[in-house]
């Protein structure tokens, strides 16, 4: 057998070992890496598409820039993948996402590969743009690229970090990874301009060209590459007869260049890399490269679950007499709440798809907006709807609010605006780990006036609260968790459930269990294990704000022993909402509180994470009987 024939994939263990490698094995290593993937993700459930799509990217970068003393910081970490297998971690990459097993995004405590944390999108550019300067600071010769893309460059972020890089001194690359398509279609005009968007190769050569000739010659230095980049534009324009959106921000700009073309990429990059001053590198890639069910459907297949890697077919869980999911509740829901009102309209941030306002999308497009993942915006874009009239119903995953937290206090709160927050993905969301838990909304949101803040105990009531929401005035947020509810019978006939008002499921003498939203059914499995050995009471909160006075009351006056259980964090959330009402009223009764402890808790199945926060039903079961671990 041939050197050309060995399997190369075996013995690159870091990127060292990738650097030694000849140009022309390296096609060969970008066809394992692929195959590794697919076979790997096939039977441990991940994001396939968009790393299958920066293979040849992963390897080029590797390639020429001597990490990790140079930085690769990745935008939306999904797309690492392969970075994470030729950085060392080829061995441990069967547990992706698994409990104990590494993550599924970039993380510097995972590697020193890692030079950023990237679960959320869009940061990729203001990061790598403050380890360039600091790198100058520090005179260090070191390289720093970032690579956004798969929707990012939509997020206001990165234009805040494009607008700032030719104002400070750095030799910032960027590499702009355009598929055409992020886990939706993308959307607006950015989007648009990338599919248009055209540059000269010969124009871009004679640039360079003269641009080293004239420092050759000493007759330009890195303080004139204003002058020179803003002559260069000009001159661009002149001969392509185009402007060029990165270019007005004094960015040189190069491409597009075939992303899967690896002696291309070899060779602008090691072209490039030198040039002092941000630079940014346009590369088209397909999304789910290698892979053809996952090139005709790059949304089907962005993170497409278990799938047999020879026929194509995903491998679906049996759906029959299952719970409805609670996305899929509020999607269906939202459209009858349209069919009953022309000014109820649904906005999402780029996740059409998972929130499944795909549903009203379908019926009533003219009502359905898709912004990007630009979750302030969003949250704004809404206000601005509900100022003239429009009642929204904006959806954000729970941990994407985050960015839109100053919105929903300016924008929302303070005007006491009529639209409704769903709040997808609220509490532990299981493999995706750390950066997506929605851990931290209602503890950010309850100190906020003018809200409304609620957590449907099922389906049922996440059709009523969406419902209830909508007939009452004000700013409303709807927290519910990622998978499926409780009931197969969903579809009720929706009504009001009056804010402030909580309800006693279950009666009881020695201790009383206070909970809001969907982990109350484990509270009520919880007392069922417990049996005849104490007699408990159960109270279903369903509001956060206001929070039910009368039930607090109840509670303060008849139990010396109150145990709260959220899924959310424990500071600031439920616990420390009654904490704070029983201190106020004079009431001394022992209070325990139960929830997600005071850490960021990485990646592992739901029932895992349940059981390692105590809000499982065994685990509230010992709490509430003094039988703790």
């Amino acid at each position: 057998m041939t050197k050309q024939q060995d399997t190369l994939l075996p013995t690159i263990n870091s990127p060292h070992d990738l650097r030694q490698l000849p140009v022309n094995l390296l096609p060969q290593l970008c066809t394992e890496i692929r195959q590794f993937i697919i076979d790997v993700l096939s039977e441990n459930p991940g994001h396939l598409g968009a790393s299958l799509g920066t293979v040849e990217l992963t390897v080029a970068l590797h390639k020429v820039f001597n990490t990790p003393y140079d930085r690769i910081v990745w935008d939306v970490g999904h797309q690492a993948y392969g970075h994470k297998i030729l950085t060392g971690r080829r061995d441990v990459f069967h547990t992706l996402r698994k409990w104990g097993g590494i993550g599924g995004f970039p993380n510097p405590e995972e590697s020193e590969y890692d030079a950023f944390i990237a679960g959320h999108a869009s940061t990729s550019i203001s990061a790598a743009l403050g380890m360039s300067v600091a790198s100058r600071l520090k005179e260090e010769d070191r390289q720093v690229v970032a690579v956004i893309g798969d929707g990012s460059m939509t997020g206001g972020l990165a234009f805040e970090g494009l607008n700032n890089a030719a104002t400070n001194p750095n030799n910032l690359l960027i590499i702009l990874n355009d598929n055409n398509m992020a886990i939706d279609d993308n959307v607006g005009a950015l989007s648009q301009y990338l599919v248009n968007i055209t540059t000269s190769q010969a124009y871009n050569k004679m640039r360079y060209d003269v641009y080293r000739g004239l420092k050759k010659m000493k007759l330009i230095t890195d303080d004139s590459r204003g002058n020179i980049l803003r002559f260069s534009n000009s001159l661009k324009a002149l001969l392509t007869r185009q402007h060029n959106l990165f270019e007005g921000f004094s960015i040189r700009y190069f491409g597009p260049v075939d992303g899967h073309d690896l002696n291309l990429l070899l060779r602008v990059m090691n072209d490039i890399k030198h040039m002092q001053g941000p630079k940014l590198l346009h590369i088209k890639t397909q999304k789910g490269r290698g892979f053809k069910p996952a090139e005709i459907s790059a949304t089907e297949w962005h993170a497409p679950g278990k799938f047999n890697k020879t026929t194509g077919k995903r491998i679906l869980p049996d759906s029959q007499n299952q719970p409805q999911l609670y996305q899929d509740v509020f999607g269906h829901t939202l459209v009858e709440l349209a069919r009953q009102d022309k000014r109820i309209a649904g906005i999402t941030p780029a996740m059409p798809t998972g929130c499944s306002m795909t549903y009203l999308m379908k019926e009533f497009p003219e009502r359905s907006f898709d912004v990007g993942i630009a979750e302030g915006h969003a949250v704004t874009f809404s206000a601005g709807l509900a100022r003239e009239g429009m009642i929204p119903f904006c959806n954000i995953y729970s941990s994407f609010m985050q960015r839109g937290y100053d919105n929903i206090i300016h924008d929302v709160a303070l005007q006491k605006l009529h639209m409704v927050i769903c709040l997808d993905r609220g509490g532990l969301v299981g493999e995706d780990g750390a950066t997506h838990h929605g851990m931290f909304d209602m503890a950010c949101l309850r100190p906020v006036p003018n809200l409304t803040i609620a957590s449907p105990l099922n389906e049922w009531d996440l059709r009523n609260l969406m419902y209830t929401g909508y007939k009452s005035a004000g700013p409303w947020v709807i927290r519910y968790p990622k998978g499926k509810g409780e009931k197969t019978g969903w579809h009720n006939p929706m009504e009001i459930l009056p804010a402030g008002k909580g309800r006693k499921l279950r009666d009881g003498a020695h201790v009383a269990v206070l909970s809001i939203g969907p982990v109350g059914n484990e509270v009520a499995r919880a007392i069922d294990k417990i049996g005849h050995r104490l007699s408990v009471a159960h109270y279903d909160m369903i509001y956060l704000k206001p929070i039910d006075e009368e039930l607090l009351h109840e509670a303060g006056r008849r139990f010396k022993r109150i145990i709260t259980v959220e899924n959310g964090v424990i500071t600031g959330g439920l616990g420390s909402a009654v904490l704070e009402f029983m201190a106020d009223n004079g009431y001394t009764p022992r209070v325990q509180r139960i929830g997600i402890p005071d850490a960021f808790i990485r990646q592992g199945s739901m029932a895992e994470l349940s059981r390692q926060c105590g809000i499982d039903a065994e685990s509230i079961a010992r709490t509430i009987t003094g039988e703790e671990k």
